[in-house]
């Protein structure tokens, strides 16, 4: 069975998925974290991450697992421990440029699905429902307005001691937003099928209970 979870940043599409993941003992994918893992190698090997041909090399020979751990999933990255750095803002814009690159999406896109091939799988990401999974068995999309995500990701980032103007990071996600849903190659929308959940004003717990209601029946869980 796979689970698409699809939605623009800070939606909380990633912290659901993780949740729900966890409570039907299903693996969880978080997509993103792929491209972040190309742009931060690319990065480390000096790789100029506009040569299209030299980051497309750098995806095909990524190595990357997704390890459930105690503290939270592990992301290893050829044989790194890349958790942590993968969040950064640095390695964050980077992937922004790399994301839009279709010989990297074409690649990573094969990734994903040879996972999927294992089943009882949560992806969550930008596409997944309409590029990567199309027939995936429940769809998602999350969604929130933007200067709710952009307190979230404000309140996440004073949790770190991090130094940051709330009103310049809910620009940036509109800016986020328009990107994703403009770009080229496999654009942020809404899938057909997909399931559409509004987060804004509700609580992860609520999420989770509206996100596993719909799961349960389907995965016979």
């Amino acid at each position: 069975m796979i689970i698409a979870i699809d939605g623009p940043a800070g939606s909380g599409k990633s912290t659901i998925a993780k949740t729900i993941a966890e409570k039907l003992a299903f693996r969880y994918i978080n997509s993103g974290a792929m491209y972040r893992a190309v742009a931060w190698t690319a990065q480390n090997d000096g790789v100029d991450l506009h040569d299209r041909e030299r980051v497309a090399q750098v995806a095909a020979a990524l190595d990357i697992e997704f390890i459930p751990h105690p503290e939270g999933q592990k992301v290893m990255v050829n044989g790194t421990d890349a958790t942590q750095i993968l969040k950064s803002e640095a390695v964050g814009k980077g992937a922004a440029v790399v994301a839009s690159q279709p010989k990297v999406r074409e690649i990573l896109t094969a990734i994903q699905r040879r996972m999927g091939r294992e089943g009882k799988i949560v992806m969550e990401g930008r596409d997944i429902g309409t590029v990567v999974f199309p027939h995936a068995d429940i769809k998602f999309y999350f969604d929130a307005d933007p200067a709710e995500r952009g307190k979230r990701r404000y309140l996440e980032l004073k949790a770190r001691q991090r130094q940051v103007d709330m009103q310049k990071i809910i620009a940036q996600i509109k800016q986020r937003d328009y990107e994703d849903a403009h770009r080229e190659i496999a654009p942020l929308v809404r899938a057909k099928d997909a399931i559409y959940v509004e987060t804004t004003h509700l609580t992860i717990d609520e999420v989770v209970d509206k996100v596993v209601e719909h799961i349960r029946p389907a995965a016979n869980v």
